[in-house]
């Protein structure tokens, strides 16, 4: 590609984000603005919205959400269960659990989804849970969410269970110096993104694909 083709490229990115952006409703909006006030950045509204899209393409009724103070992207998958099913909320954040309960609260009056949210790391918790049990599973935050919860993943998804992986490029870090596009960005999220790609996309359980959506997305379908 040339330069002009990576510019209209940046501009797409920009333009979809911007429509996300403003198809939010007040309760995200502010949702967004207590969690980024409260030291929690908010992944791109885009990448919520198909996040909650995700939910309804394959008909998911149990979902897990992995992450560390993600409350935009858990309440899109809310809104993606449609007033129906189970969303568990791992977060070894006790402030960003609290967080997502609060504002979980103020939508118990208008749907019938129930909220299971667990303060506590992901390695500790999901070895606890059922086994093939969710449709779902969405992975944010901390890099060590990601290995702890892929491990875990072929017991608990069913079949054709998908588990999804956000801010695979390690965008989304405070002070990112270019993340996984990058070779010279040694942080410890974009060298754990760049072995964690290989990882999962070696795993003769799962058929696999990374996307640009958001600051990188990457889907796993249990085989």
């Amino acid at each position: 590609m040339d330069r002009t083709s990576y510019t209209n490229l940046a501009k797409a990115w920009e333009y979809a984000e911007d429509q996300a952006f403003s198809r939010q409703s007040t309760a995200l909006n502010e949702a967004r603005l207590r969690a980024e006030e409260a030291g929690f950045p908010q992944g791109p509204a885009a990448q919520a919205e198909l996040l909650a899209l995700l939910v309804r393409l394959t008909n998911a009724t149990s979902v897990i959400s992995v992450g560390t103070g993600s409350v935009v992207e858990t309440l899109q998958l809310v809104n993606g269960l449609h007033n129906n099913g189970q969303l568990t909320a791992v977060d070894s954040s006790a402030q960003g659990i609290v967080l997502i309960r609060s504002l979980f609260a103020k939508l118990a009056d208008s749907t019938a989804t129930t909220l299971r949210a667990v303060n506590a790391p992901a390695g500790v918790f999901l070895p606890r849970l059922n086994a093939d049990d969710y449709d779902l599973i969405v992975v944010a935050g901390d890099e060590s969410n990601y290995a702890a919860t892929f491990a875990q993943a072929p017991r608990l998804l069913r079949s054709r269970g998908i588990i999804v992986f956000t801010d695979m490029f390690a965008l989304g870090v405070p002070g990112a110096n270019g993340g996984v596009l990058n070779p010279a960005d040694r942080s410890d999220k974009a060298v754990a993104m760049r072995e964690f790609i290989t990882t999962v996309e070696s795993d003769e359980q799962f058929d696999t694909t990374l996307t640009p959506s958001g600051t990188g997305l990457l889907l796993a379908v249990k085989r």
